[in-house]
């Protein structure tokens, strides 16, 4: 079960197969089921994204499961096709940051900021670019009032 919450499928999928040929038919009808269902998850293939708001949202959904690294190419993907959209910056900085590219996430940053400034303040409040917050260059980038104390 460890291995299934821990969405290693195929693995727990093994396991599961090898429950069934146990003699309790009780866990065996449990494993069966828990095979279907890992079956089920495996064979989830990749939407058709065609849109940069489909490869946007797709790759939110993958910073949302720590899959940084696809995220990153959908996002990069979505940039190419709307290369203004400030929120598809401030994702892929997001992506950035958490996969440990500071510089790649302070560019996309400074750009989401340059294109809409409401983001400075989205960033501010964000947990997940907190450890970010007091190094530079960061702190140059989300308080630049901080030059005139």
């Amino acid at each position: 079960m460890k291995l299934f919450h821990a969405r290693h499928l195929q693995q727990a999928r093994d396991l599961f197969q090898q429950a069934t040929e146990g003699p309790e038919r009780d866990v065996a009808q449990r494993a069966q089921l828990h095979i279907a269902m890992c079956d089920r998850r495996l064979r989830q293939d990749v939407p058709s994204l065609r849109s940069a708001d489909d490869y946007y949202n797709y790759g939110i959904a993958l910073i949302n499961t720590r899959k940084l690294a696809e995220a990153r190419q959908h996002l990069e993907r979505a940039l190419e096709i709307a290369p203004g959209a400030d929120h598809i910056h401030y994702a892929l900085a997001l992506a950035q940051a958490l996969s440990g590219d500071v510089s790649g996430a302070h560019e996309n940053l400074r750009r989401a900021i340059e294109i809409e400034p409401r983001n400075r303040i989205m960033a501010r409040q964000d947990a997940d670019f907190a450890p970010l917050a007091n190094q530079p260059p960061f702190d140059a980038l989300l308080y630049p009032e901080k030059k005139n104390w």
